[in-house]
């Protein structure tokens, strides 16, 4: 089975066991032979849109957390011109994704573009290749679930919470509720039908890839096992990190290929996320390798403003939301750093340790391409609980599960203390790492303790600082 999702899992073994996308036959590459460019627009002139209407286009929701935050909209929230990708679509071309923030377009052609003729419309200002079709692709069917006797399971969840102290915050009463998370990820296998999940609270899905799966919940259990480590909600057999937060899944991510084209379609994603008021946002997804080497980013480009997801990624904080993010499982290869998009500014990227708080060989290490310290904390990212795409509870190792058992544990946080900012809350939890005072590039700031974190955001209400 070939399975190749980056920070997916880290294992062979463990991905093997747990993973339940199932392959079949190969079939054509859906709608025939497709190659993606992504455009680089001039400017946003003919825009119809204006930031004295911002409810035009940004949910209440989405508003309302900028003010609560007291952030200003700016054009990088205006819609893309509508007279430009007009212009597009009469000139043959099929617009298949969109990015606001970074003024760009993803176009797919039947036949190769010689870089000469897109780069030839005047409203153009640079033209990236970004994925060229195979003939033909496996085919993903929806795996059955499992009945399993949960009696015999000898899987534990309560470390995931215990090494953050976040279940004082649980016992408090912050779990998450208020908060909305949104979930990045290759596929949400089952999610839909699993017993174990059927408490969870899922507002909304959305589709990023091109073209878009028939099948929504079909596709890659990744995301199921990601989700479940934030949102699973049965005392008696696995707790998340923040039960009763609600979530949107986003799938931008395509298994049977790894291109340049899924960070357009990861920060299209995040948009969208935004429009509709989203709070947080997990991203077990990491790039630096392509198919091909078809756009690979160099280590002098993990500076948090060279890729787009990257560059979308630096953007969120100061839009209201907080991004956790895999750090990567590069850390026994060759490459051995973090990807993109954990290389944003103002984002909390995560590593991973085991039970006993030490470092996954694993796990990626820092620091950026421009000195800053990566990771930037760390949670338990080794034997994590997980429910897989056929209902059943297990076990995975990588920094995909210490991401999202970070990103339930920053809701809960910000459930306590709803008038900090973004930034306020992923100062607050760097500053709670038990290695803070002696940050490195393989912990960062090392495994917040949660509790200290609201103690110290509340001392921030009486006029005192916490210490970043």
């Amino acid at each position: 089975m070939k399975m190749r999702i980056k920070i997916l899992a880290i294992a062979v073994a463990t991905m093997l066991a747990t993973t339940a996308w199932a392959m079949g036959e190969r079939k054509a590459f859906p709608g025939g032979p497709c190659h993606l460019y992504r455009l680089q627009l001039a400017d946003k002139n003919g825009t119809p849109y204006s930031l004295s209407r911002p409810e035009e286009f940004l949910s209440m929701k989405s508003l309302e957390r900028r003010r609560r935050q007291g952030l200003q909209l700016d054009s990088t929230d205006l819609p893309l011109s509508p007279r430009y990708l007009e212009a597009l679509r009469e000139r043959g071309l099929r617009v298949v994704s969109q990015s606001k923030w970074n003024n760009t377009v993803v176009v797919a052609l039947p036949q190769p573009d010689d870089l000469g003729t897109l780069a030839e419309i005047p409203f153009v200002k640079g033209v990236t290749h970004l994925f060229s079709a195979p003939d033909t692709v496996e085919v993903s069917q929806r795996d059955e679930l499992m009945e399993q006797n949960l009696e015999k399971v000898p899987v534990d969840s309560r470390e995931q919470l215990t090494m953050l102290n976040l279940h004082r915050l649980h016992e408090a009463g912050y779990r998450g509720r208020g908060i909305t998370i949104a979930v990045l990820d290759g596929g949400f296998m089952n999610a839909d039908r699993i017993p174990l999940l059927s408490n969870v609270r899922i507002v909304a899905h959305r589709d990023y890839v091109y073209p878009p799966s028939p099948e929504f919940f079909g596709e890659l259990d990744h995301g199921t096992e990601v989700l479940s480590t934030i949102a699973m909600n049965r005392p008696d057999t696995m707790v998340g990190t923040a039960p009763e937060a609600q979530f949107i899944l986003i799938r931008t991510e395509d298994g049977r290929s790894e291109s340049l084209a899924e960070e357009d379609w990861w920060a299209a994603a995040v948009e969208f996320a935004d429009s509709i008021g989203a709070d947080v946002l997990n991203s077990s997804l990491g790039y630096h390798h392509f198919d091909r080497s078809l756009g690979d980013h160099p280590y002098r480009e993990l500076n948090g403003r060279t890729s787009i997801c990257s560059r979308s990624a630096s953007l969120l904080a100061g839009k209201g939301m907080i991004l956790v993010a895999s750090a990567g499982n590069e850390g026994l290869g060759t490459w051995k750093k973090i990807n993109v998009p954990g290389d944003a500014d103002d984002i909390l990227t995560v590593g991973a340790v085991n039970a006993q708080r030490v470092n996954t060989g694993f796990s990626s290490v820092g620091p950026s391409a421009d000195g800053r310290v990566k990771p930037d904390v760390m949670a338990m990212g080794y034997h994590s609980a997980v429910v897989s795409g056929k209902g059943t509870l297990t076990t995975a190792n990588g920094t995909s599960f210490s991401s999202p058992i970070t990103c339930g544990a920053v809701a809960c946080l910000w459930q306590a203390l709803p008038q900090l900012t973004a930034m306020q809350i992923i100062n607050l939890v760097r500053s709670a790492g038990d290695r803070f005072e002696y940050p490195d590039n393989v912990f960062g700031y090392g495994i917040p303790d949660y509790w200290k974190a609201l103690e110290w955001g509340r001392t921030r209400e009486s006029g005192n600082a916490f210490r970043m």
